[in-house]
């Protein structure tokens, strides 16, 4: 029987738990609100509240109690400077368990812990990133465009380039074909000019030797 044993073991060892019920605590004091487990929530609704009275005593005593359970100094300082103040005037009830209903998959009961009064501040850190995230994202595309065009550029070029050097690989051989045709056609006509001059000089001969013939 589990007559007057409050401990909550969520189904983990005792390290294991302090460990969970610890990073709980420390997100509750840093973004004032966590989404969790239904039993984890209740779980660690005291784990705070007692670092809130810590933090409302506001002694030496107190801060080391609060420091063995954060093991954080600025969540610390944030504590004592910030959350408990808020709290000054409230005998307990400093946070708040909202319900969200079951998660899809293994259908666990889901909540929001949050601290009471703060939840102004969870609302203007929500929509801050908003806005600097739209910011973030114009520049980025313009970026993304302009680095496809330089990739695209010189690719581009060496593709040119590539064809320019096959087009004068090809023109070559067809340049020195041509030369050789040239060289080929004025050594013909040298010696069709020079049997032409043969010719010419034997017809001469032959008049000249057909009158002494005849005398």
């Amino acid at each position: 029987m589990r007559h007057r044993k409050k401990v909550k073991k969520l189904g983990r060892t005792k390290s294991h738990r302090e460990a969970t019920l610890r990073n709980l605590a420390r997100a509750i004091i840093e973004h004032h609100q966590v989404k969790t487990t239904l039993a984890k929530a209740k779980a660690a609704r005291s784990y705070i509240e007692r670092l809130i009275t810590y933090g409302k005593k506001n002694t030496v005593a107190a801060r080391r109690l609060a420091f063995k359970r954060l093991q954080n100094r600025t969540l610390v300082k944030m504590l004592f400077d910030e959350i408990a103040p808020a709290f000054a005037e409230r005998n307990g009830g400093y946070t708040r368990v909202i319900k969200l209903g079951r998660r899809r998959g293994d259908g666990a009961e889901l909540a929001v812990l949050q601290l009471v009064g703060f939840e102004k501040l969870v609302v203007e850190e929500k929509a801050k990133p908003k806005k600097s995230k739209k910011k973030e994202t114009a520049p980025s595309k313009e970026k993304k465009k302009a680095a496809k065009t330089e990739e695209v550029a010189p690719a581009a070029e060496e593709a040119t380039e590539t064809t320019e050097k096959k087009v004068e690989e090809k023109t070559e051989p067809d340049t020195q074909e041509e030369a050789k045709t040239e060289e080929t056609s004025e050594e013909e006509s040298e010696q069709k000019a020079e049997a032409e001059k043969k010719e010419e000089s034997t017809d001469q001969e032959k008049e000249e030797e057909t009158p002494d013939k005849k005398e």
